[in-house]
């Protein structure tokens, strides 16, 4: 099986702040998708600790040794801000 990027909202260039899609004017998430779907041109490509939601949180599967540069099999990628 395929691994690729999901056609979601969270995905889509369309959205703006406040989990607001400027297109269709309404709040959406990451379970909807529609056929104006623009994905954003960048993704981030710096994964690391500091890229993870689990960084510094109750859930890092390694608090004591995270760090910036470093990564491991629980990172999870930020939500991108608007």
């Amino acid at each position: 099986m395929a691994i690729r990027l999901g056609n979601s909202c969270l995905n889509c260039d369309n959205l703006i702040e406040g989990d607001y899609c400027k297109v269709h004017e309404i709040n959406v998430s990451e379970r909807h998708t529609c056929d104006s779907f623009e994905m954003k041109a960048v993704l981030k490509d710096n994964p690391d600790c500091t890229t993870c939601s689990r960084y510094e949180g109750p859930t890092c599967a390694h608090p004591q040794k995270a760090s910036p540069g470093m990564m491991c099999s629980h990172w999870a990628p930020q939500r991108a801000q608007a």
